[in-house]
């Protein structure tokens, strides 16, 4: 039996869609005032983002490179969001690990501090994770 490992990269986008959504629902708990049911959403969006990175990684090392065939404009917004998309990814690991190890050890305060940064970053990986799939799969 052969395994379509290209199925991977529709996989990867929608756990970067989940993980939007988790990251969203923990923001607007908090600011609700539940702090359990923040921790499990963004437990939950720390879990499926390692979902991802696993995902990914193996589908690269399966499939190697995909090429954007895209020409023109089109070409120069897929590398604008991909150029910004790539290092904030590498960026957003470290960060969401700090941020998750400060709440771990409870310093609320330094935790507070660094999610302020973390998830405007993670917000933006998830969805440009998004739009790359669709750019290189969807639309070209």
């Amino acid at each position: 039996m052969n395994f379509n490992w290209s199925m991977l990269a529709t996989l990867n986008a929608t756990l970067n869609a989940i993980s939007f959504v988790l990251l969203v629902n923990g923001f607007v708990a908090i600011k609700q005032g539940h702090k359990r049911r923040h921790e499990l959403f963004m437990k939950s969006a720390g879990l499926v983002t390692a979902l991802f990175l696993t995902s990914y990684l193996t589908y690269h090392y399966k499939v190697g490179h995909v090429e954007f065939i895209g020409q023109g404009v089109w070409r120069t917004i897929y590398f604008l969001v991909l150029f910004t998309h790539l290092p904030l990814a590498i960026v957003n690991a470290v960060m969401a690990s700090i941020t998750f190890w400060y709440a771990h050890k409870q310093n609320w305060e330094s935790h507070k501090k660094i999610a302020k940064i973390t998830f405007p970053i993670w917000i933006y990986v998830s969805v440009t994770g998004v739009i790359i799939y669709v750019m290189v799969y969807h639309l070209f």
